[in-house]
């Protein structure tokens, strides 16, 4: 198995933070997206090791294995279980397989497993064979969403290999964010329990709304008149349009918060986040000589 760095992938180091690997995934996901390089295989392969390395280093479990074991991060808990069963079982010795953050080299695992249950079994005190149970691999998936797919929860049926696994989508969920579903995951070793499934959600933004968790932000433009004296506009939110007053001499950036007009909260039920809105004050163009003349009289009143 060709080792990945999966920090190298995400343009980091080992010291990189939770906040430095989700900024650095969302950057990386959007440069390569299918959807902006089509029939491009390259950037498609990219964007699948981005996913990849999103999958493991943003899971602190995972990113600990991997951390430790290098490639073979995956076998950690196989690994973690037969030397309890080795110390259990009075094996001597002291052999340390160490991967110093490239991984174990296949052998050393064969070896190690060789040797400690002679090809799977290992000899209790009493000399009867015992076999050692290993959970199954766990499985890897990314489900592409629109931001408007996430408003309500819904029902999707995903194909994992042969197997057809229908689950329900929470409204709220975040571009991102993985969710695992026990016992969708490889077989396990020797009668071991199945692996599990992490889905990682990719949400794509086809709104003019910037997300930020929960809560939406947007611009609206409004004449220096209606800035000035105040009048009643029209808005666009996620659910429609609606009818905003205007106060008199508004200032230019003025936020206006629309309580409730956000995504909804994830697994929160009924509850929403917020929708803010920045007035942007248009100053008007091709003046007459008319309105340049009443200009000129209002700044010599002020």
């Amino acid at each position: 198995m060709e080792f990945i760095d999966y920090y190298k992938v995400l343009g980091l180091n080992k010291s990189a933070t939770t906040a430095d690997i989700k900024k650095a995934y969302r950057k990386l996901a959007r440069k390569f997206h299918p959807d902006l390089n089509p029939n491009d295989t390259a950037a498609q392969q990219k964007f699948q090791q981005v996913n990849e390395a999103n999958e493991v280093l943003s899971d602190p479990d995972k990113r600990k294995k991997y951390d430790q074991y290098g490639k073979d991060w995956q076998h950690a808990d196989a690994f973690e279980e037969a030397k309890k069963q080795q110390r259990a079982q009075g094996f001597g010795g002291q052999r340390t397989y160490s991967s110093g953050g490239q991984g174990f080299d296949e052998s050393q695992f064969s070896d190690f497993f060789e040797s400690m249950f002679g090809g799977g079994g290992g000899f209790s005190g009493g000399g009867r064979r015992q076999t050692a149970q290993f959970k199954g691999q766990d499985l890897n998936a990314t489900l592409r969403l629109n931001l408007t797919d996430v408003l309500e929860s819904q029902k999707q049926t995903i194909s994992i290999g042969d197997k057809k696994i229908r689950l329900t989508i929470p409204a709220g969920v975040e571009d991102g964010q993985t969710i695992k579903i026990k016992g969708y995951g490889g077989e396990g070793m020797q009668g071991g329990p199945k692996g599990d499934l992490y889905i990682t959600f990719e949400i794509f933004n086809n709104t003019q709304f910037k997300r930020l968790e929960s809560d939406l932000y947007s611009t609206k433009e409004i004449s220096l008149y209606t800035a000035l004296l105040g009048g009643e506009i029209t808005a666009d939110t996620l659910t429609g349009k609606v009818k905003l007053k205007v106060k008199p001499e508004t200032q230019n950036d003025t936020k206006v918060k629309l309580k409730g007009k956000g995504l909804p909260k994830y697994k929160k039920e009924n509850q929403h986040g917020d929708l803010y809105i920045t007035y942007k004050i248009t100053l008007p163009k091709n003046l007459s000589e008319k309105e340049k003349e009443l200009f000129t009289e209002l700044s010599k009143l002020r």
